[in-house]
């Protein structure tokens, strides 16, 4: 759906997504950012070839500071907070596409064709936007099988960080923290049809887990106890 298609949002949204934007720019430029195993970005990068990036819904707030104004394109839900989110996004030089892979699938998966089509990249939470966490839904499957396009994985850990009380345990890096980043080989769905490439799961959701183990292993026994953070 289009801006001007979309309702005005309220005085409380836009200043909550304001709030968001600057809380966010102010402790990513403190954080510490170390990138490992990104092989296979650089190579679709330097090939100037578009791709998806899959990342857990509890780790948008790290991976998002990261990769700002890199011709990104993200899918964001149309809930309430997905307005807080797709205001913060576009601050810091995202695209984003409003829908999900369920709910008004047909029209997200023509906008998300059109960026591709673009030469933008894509990132999608595939547990998102309410879980369960670390859920793979398969519409990044289907996606990745329509747009002939491969799906790289990633993740991001803290040395410090608070956890909020949420169904994702939401990642925010305490200012200074060290956040590591790591991403998965190319994961290419090779299908005749979306069923099949539904059938793919079981390969992205261990992508999922090979970037989350790549980041983990980078950071230090006493940062891994203090990643978990306290719940607020």
């Amino acid at each position: 759906m289009s801006s001007e298609e979309r309702e005005q949002p309220g005085a409380r949204v836009v200043w909550l997504a304001r709030l968001g934007s600057w809380l966010v720019r102010g402790l990513g430029w403190t954080w510490r950012i170390r990138v490992s195993h990104d092989d296979a970005l650089n190579e679709m990068r330097h090939a100037k070839k578009p791709f998806i990036f899959s990342l857990w819904h509890g780790q948008l707030l790290p991976l998002l500071y990261h990769h700002r104004r890199q011709n990104v394109a993200i899918l964001i839900s149309e809930h309430a907070d997905g307005e807080i989110i797709a205001r913060i996004a576009m601050s810091l030089g995202y695209r984003t596409v409003r829908g999900s892979t369920s709910r008004g699938a047909a029209r997200a998966l023509l906008g998300l064709a059109r960026v591709i089509n673009e030469g933008a990249d894509l990132a999608i939470t595939p547990d998102g936007p309410r879980g369960p966490a670390k859920s793979f839904a398969p519409g990044a499957l289907v996606i990745a099988h329509r747009a002939k396009v491969p799906i790289i994985a990633v993740a991001a850990t803290a040395s410090s960080a608070w956890r909020l009380g949420t169904w994702d345990r939401f990642l925010i890096p305490r200012p200074f923290a060290r956040v590591e980043i790591a991403y998965s080989d190319a994961v290419y769905v090779e299908a005749s049809d979306a069923r099949q490439a539904v059938e793919h799961v079981d390969r992205a959701r261990d992508a999922m887990s090979l970037a989350e183990r790549r980041a983990e292993e980078r950071t230090e026994p006493r940062g891994a106890r203090g990643a978990r953070g306290p719940d607020v």
